[in-house]
């Protein structure tokens, strides 16, 4: 308990007066920082992804399709009785049907082109997963040497301490998933805490993350 009160003196600041022995040292800093941005952006880009897929071609994508369908009609109805009106003219129904009939055909190509579009967009899925996965093997290579050293050194110490540490500059998120490949390899351990860190999930968003940040705490093993 004496270890962790110690740890709480910690303030934003301390980061900036940190002593490195060498540049090479600083410099690992610097770059975890820039890929934790990438990964950060990767992170947020995977998402939007996977949200369109689960939109477009999710379970019940067809009706999605249709209901899409509908409202593309009745918004082009709406501006040809706007323009109507605006200009004082009147097509005559035929040029209306035709325009409609032009509508679905353009709809049933899209439509049967479904498929590859949805494979186009697996394949950007699989790309951004894959950069994403890259970009957080080279964060762990260069926490080894840099924030998993630090952890190791002033453990036991909480993920909320850890975040003031480093003056806020990388996301909650992003250090509970890096301490967790570090959990996972058997040298930091969870302490005791109230809430059951080990299995919440990696991709909770900081503002959720916040709630439990302080109640996280780890425990050297080496």
């Amino acid at each position: 308990m004496s270890s962790i009160l110690k740890t709480d003196s910690l303030d934003a600041k301390d980061i900036n007066e940190k002593y490195f022995d060498t540049h090479e040292s600083l410099d690992v800093y610097k770059q975890l920082k820039q890929r934790e941005q990438t990964w950060w952006k990767s992170r947020q880009q995977l998402t939007l992804l996977r949200e369109r897929q689960m939109f477009w071609f999710g379970d019940h994508s067809f009706m999605m399709w249709l209901l899409w369908q509908l409202v593309s009609y009745i918004v082009v109805a709406m501006v040809l009785m706007l323009l109507s009106k605006l200009l004082d003219i009147s097509l005559p129904l035929w040029q209306y049907i035709a325009l409609f009939v032009i509508q679905t055909l353009i709809f049933i190509v899209m439509l049967s082109f479904k498929d590859r579009f949805a494979r186009q967009l697996q394949y950007k899925i699989n790309q951004a997963d894959l950069s994403r996965e890259e970009t957080l093997n080279e964060m762990t290579i260069l926490a080894s040497d840099s924030l998993y050293r630090d952890v190791h050194a002033k453990a036991p110490i909480t993920l909320k301490q850890i975040y003031r540490y480093y003056n806020a500059e990388f996301h909650l998120a992003s250090l509970h998933r890096l301490l967790q490949k570090e959990v996972d390899a058997g040298r930091l351990m969870y302490g005791e805490q109230k809430v059951e860190a080990d299995i919440l999930p990696l991709e909770l968003a900081d503002d959720a993350l916040k709630e439990y940040a302080r109640d996280i705490i780890y425990k050297s093993l080496i």
